[in-house]
């Protein structure tokens, strides 16, 4: 938490300037209402439309860093019912105050298979509507108490010793910057109101097209629909834009900010390509529902409040909730209809060449999404892992030549040998991954939870070489000599080789749902699996001490294979223990 602290005084520190800076070139503006200088105007304008943006960013970090996480401990408990998604998808967005991270963190979810496509749908419906949350906060008029919020924000942000209380903070403090940069840009607009060019350029919005266009524009270059519908609202609260205009420019918006999830969907799986698609055909389908109807629509919400600026929120909200009511009919169809235009490609396993499938690192602004990320591909080592393990004991029981579990064309050692370098090549890469999320503004929660996947990714690396040192060096042993195991002897190998294999199973399912009972299983099999490699390591003895000729042939091999299960046990025991200590964070 300390990196959140200086980012906040860093940017408190920064942005005290630009709030009296701001302040005086505003008041310059509006009380030359004859003359005014232009280019205090466009300092007055983006200095306000910084503070503002800056501001909902706080404030959106603010909500994230309160929410924890929280927000994925929702989407991994959501059912496949739609009409409960839409509430999920809502409750988030309302929460976090961005549409565009809940999508983010869907596809990242949808990625790693922790949701299917068809749930996604309804998230994605009810993040629009808690979006439109924003929009109803910033149409109330607190420009007057904007500066006691940024007061109030600053002294408990910087001064406040608990994590809870800085993050609250962090939120009062964005709002107060939203609302001071709104009162900047109304006030430095105010001059613009009797200037034939401003007028003209903002009545042209009344053009649905345009409208559209230019709100689509302005969202996807600053990835927010909530910030450019709060413009919007500023705008309306100088008298400087009607209903009429600022409707089509909120449409533009919800169009626009489908470029974050298809930018998040790009190198993803083909689910969550999906889940983009679907985001992008959602909104602009319902925008084009209500386009050509503008003019009614405008009278309809203008009969909610003589408000302008609380119509245009009314207006945002009321096209959402009516577009997501629309479509939750007709969500099976349509992913049907997307699934099959954009059907499964047949995927060709290839054990030579590594595949990074989830670490994208445009998601890493977005900690709740990277760290799944970081925890899908984990899982992907851990599949890997089961194939390594499971193979190694089979060499030692049989002589005959054994394909690879996977590739038939490649014998059984082949193919474990090229798994093996695959999984040191993943783990690094999965590391590096979580050391550049441990450099983002992470909650202590987040941080115990990447410090404990850097473990469990240590330890899957101690499997791999404990593999690596020891199966060639065993495979020699072998070799060398021309006896077998005794009867008994194979027969315990196989049987703990059996419960090691369900171990890295019930690993495996852990991250299939992150289900913390199959951690705890393995911790409670754990002990037990102690107690039968002791009774095994016992009888072999006695059968060495007995002189059994094949027991005392093979004691060498058969004492350092189990060794080599007991320690791969061992590190399974451990990564679930890890997995654990995530679970109560």
């Amino acid at each position: 938490m300390i990196k959140r602290s200086n980012k906040s005084i860093n940017s408190i520190l920064f942005l005290l300037p630009m709030v009296l800076a701001t302040s005086l070139f505003a008041s310059s503006s509006s009380n030359d209402a004859e003359g005014f200088s232009f280019f205090l105007i466009i300092v007055g304008l983006f200095g306000g439309l910084g503070m503002f943006l800056y501001g909902m960013e706080m404030m959106s970090d603010g909500m994230k860093m309160t929410a924890g996480n929280r927000m994925r401990a929702i989407l991994k408990k959501l059912t496949s019912n739609r009409f409960i998604a839409v509430f999920v998808g809502a409750f988030i967005t309302m929460i976090i105050q961005s549409s565009s991270a809940t999508t983010v963190m869907l596809v990242s979810f949808v990625n790693s298979g922790l949701l299917n496509f068809v749930q996604a749908l309804g998230v994605i419906l009810g993040s629009n509507i808690g979006s439109t949350v924003t929009a109803q906060i910033v149409a109330f008029k607190v420009t007057d108490y904007a500066l006691l919020l940024i007061a109030v924000g600053s002294i408990m942000t910087l001064f406040s010793k608990k994590d809870t209380a800085k993050h609250i903070g962090f939120v009062i403090l964005g709002f107060g910057l939203l609302f001071y940069g709104m009162k900047v840009m109304s006030d430095t607009m105010k001059p613009l109101r009797t200037d034939p060019t401003f007028n003209s350029i903002l009545t042209s919005f009344e053009n649905p097209f345009l409208g559209i266009l230019a709100g689509a524009i302005f969202t996807a270059l600053i990835q927010s629909s909530s910030a450019t519908t709060g413009i919007v609202i500023t705008l309306a609260s100088s008298g400087s834009i009607t209903l009429e205009a600022g409707i089509p420019l909120i449409f533009g918006a919800n169009i626009g900010t489908c470029i974050t999830a298809l930018l998040a969907g790009l190198k993803a799986t083909r689910d969550a390509k999906r889940v983009a698609i679907g985001h992008v055909l959602f909104n602009l389908v319902g925008v084009l529902a209500f386009c050509f109807w503008i003019p009614a629509f405008a009278d309809l919400v203008a009969q909610t409040t003589d408000n302008v600026p609380r119509q245009i929120a009314n207006a945002h909200t009321i096209f959402n909730i009516v577009s997501t009511i629309l479509f939750i009919p007709f969500a099976p169809f349509i992913s049907k209809t997307i699934i099959r235009y954009f059907p499964d490609k047949e995927k060709l396993r290839n054990i030579e060449k590594p595949a990074i499938l989830n670490l994208d690192e445009k998601v890493l602004s977005y900690p709740t999404a990277a760290i799944n990320n970081a925890q899908a591909e984990i899982s992907g080592v851990v599949g890997l892992t089961e194939r390594v393990v499971g193979s190694l004991v089979s060499p030692f029981i049989t002589d005959k030549d054994q394909s690879d579990v996977e590739n038939p064309e490649l014998n059984l050692i082949t193919g474990l040998h090229q798994r093996l370098e695959k999984i040191k090549y993943l783990n690094e890469n999965i590391s590096n991954y979580l050391i550049k999320i441990s450099q983002q503004d992470l909650t202590s929660p987040q941080s115990r939870e990447v410090f404990a996947l850097v473990s469990a990714t240590n330890y899957l690396n101690s499997i791999n070489d404990t593999v690596k040192l020891k199966f060639e060096n065993l495979i020699g042993k072998k070799e060398s000599l021309d006896e077998g195991f005794s009867d008994a002897g194979q027969e315990e190998i196989l049987v703990y080789h059996a419960k090691l294999l369900k171990q890295i199973k019930r690993l495996n399912k852990y991250f299939a749902k992150y289900d913390r009972a199959k951690a705890t299983k393995i911790m409670k099999k754990g002990k037990k699996y102690k107690g039968l490699e002791e009774k095994y390591r016992l009888e072999h003895f006695k059968r060495v001490s007995g002189n059994v000729s094949v027991s005392v042939a093979t004691h060498q091999l058969h004492v350092e294979l189990m060794d080599m299960l007991k320690q791969i046990n061992t590190f399974i025991e451990l990564i679930a223990s890890t997995l654990l200590v995530i679970e109560e964070a």
